[in-house]
């Protein structure tokens, strides 16, 4: 039974990342970014980063960003274990642990080792309460000094999974998807538990205005100031591999600042 469950994981997973590249890849994708150089492909991008997202839009940058040098923090409950063969398949990196239990290490561990590793986190995951900032990625960010970049994402009138607890939002095939991007949010060192409750708050409230402005624009179509369109793109193999080496890269320049119409 052990070889079959590993088996049907394994399918699973692999159907999981087929689904994801045929039915997301239909999708008009825009982006709005106050710093352009937080992309994972700008050549510009400083690693590491911590990027956050709401759990119920997990497929956008699963499919957007694989082959990007990004970890993503999955639970270790047996659920998670489909999405991270899935997660495999598309090109993540996968750490098992949440931003509560077991994530902390995983992170010390990577980062004790020299490895410049980005990481993707739900900070809402596995189990809610939706869209509510568990405490985790803010002690993460502020404990070894990584920045935190918050992620919004909309899409117009999607299908919802009504008894997830997340309602897990479901794109209608060839709808707008859109992202606004925050700039790095620095976590000072040191916090106190009062101080990390306060970032807490004032981060989830920045990715929650972030999310509303993003399926506002989705839902308008409105033209937004500094926007772009987003494609599925991968770092160079010859990047990955000169990870954290930044003598060939180009000189750094003042990324140009987009203004959203939104949360103004």
């Amino acid at each position: 039974m052990k070889i079959k469950s590993q088996f049907v994981t394994r399918f699973g997973g692999f159907a999981i990342a087929q689904l994801a590249r045929h039915w997301m890849k239909t999708l008009d994708y825009q982006s709005a970014m106050y710093d352009e150089s937080v992309d994972l492909v700008h050549p510009d991008f400083e690693s590491p980063a911590i990027f956050l997202f709401w759990h119920e839009y997990i497929p956008f940058p699963f499919y957007l960003r694989g082959h990007c040098d990004l970890a993503m923090l999955l639970s270790r409950h047996q659920d998670a274990e489909w999405l991270s063969q899935a997660a495999r398949h598309m090109g993540f990196e996968t750490i098992r642990g949440s931003t509560n239990r077991g994530g902390v290490a995983a992170l010390r561990e990577l980062v004790s080792a020299g490895r410049m590793q980005n990481l993707a986190i739900t900070p809402d995951g596995p189990r809610g309460p939706r869209r509510r900032l568990a405490p985790g990625a803010i002690y993460l960010s502020s404990k070894i000094g990584v920045p935190l970049i918050a992620l919004g994402f909309g899409y117009d009138r999607p299908w919802r999974y009504r008894r997830a607890w997340d309602q897990f939002a479901i794109p209608r095939p060839y709808s707008r998807a859109r992202v606004v991007v925050s700039p790095p949010i620095q976590i000072p060192p040191d916090l106190s538990r009062e101080q990390l409750d306060e970032c807490r708050v004032q981060v989830e409230g920045t990715l929650n205005c972030l999310t509303s402005c993003a399926e506002q624009w989705a839902e308008s179509n409105r033209r937004v100031a500094g926007c772009h369109g987003i494609s599925r793109q991968a770092i160079p193999l010859w990047r990955r591999r000169a990870r954290g080496e930044v003598a060939d890269r180009p000189a750094n320049v003042p990324a140009e600042k987009a203004r959203l119409r939104y949360c103004a």
